[in-house]
């Protein structure tokens, strides 16, 4: 079992209020939040796209794993992700997380791509920890 831990604070309340988000690893150390990162174009970070960024590499390493565990040995993957936040009824809900990849891996064909793609999908810790619609589109070889 691995347990990782971030924390958060948060000085005064609703749009007045100030955040800092901080990583076990030292990553993030007192990253600003708040209000204007998460809803307007204010500086500094948000859950939405710490979320974005978690699910990314997590889906990433595991496609990586299972093109190694199928016996390719060399490529590129490039994952972005979108987390939704809409409003719902008087607070907010992440309604859904969009995987974006681009890959690059010599003599694999499409459809055994695909299928481990949509398995790494399917199985990453990150994409289990979510109850939103989460989506895939792949590129392969652009």
């Amino acid at each position: 079992m691995t347990t990782r831990s971030g924390s958060a604070s948060y000085d005064g309340f609703g749009k007045d209020g100030k955040g800092h988000v901080c990583t076990q690893s030292g990553v993030l150390s007192h990253a600003q939040y708040g209000f204007g990162s998460r809803f307007e174009d204010g500086i500094g970070t948000n859950p939405e796209e710490l979320i974005a960024a978690a699910h990314a590499s997590c889906f990433t390493m595991a496609l990586s794993f299972a093109l190694a565990g199928a016996g390719f040995t060399a490529g590129r993957l490039d994952t972005t992700a979108k987390v939704t936040l809409e409003k719902d009824g008087d607070g907010f809900t992440i309604t859904k997380s969009a995987l974006d990849l681009k890959a690059v891996i010599d003599g694999i064909p499409p459809e055994q791509f695909a299928a481990i793609a949509a398995e790494a999908k399917a199985n990453c810790p990150v994409s289990k920890l979510f109850n939103a619609e989460i989506t895939l589109t792949h590129t392969l070889n652009p």
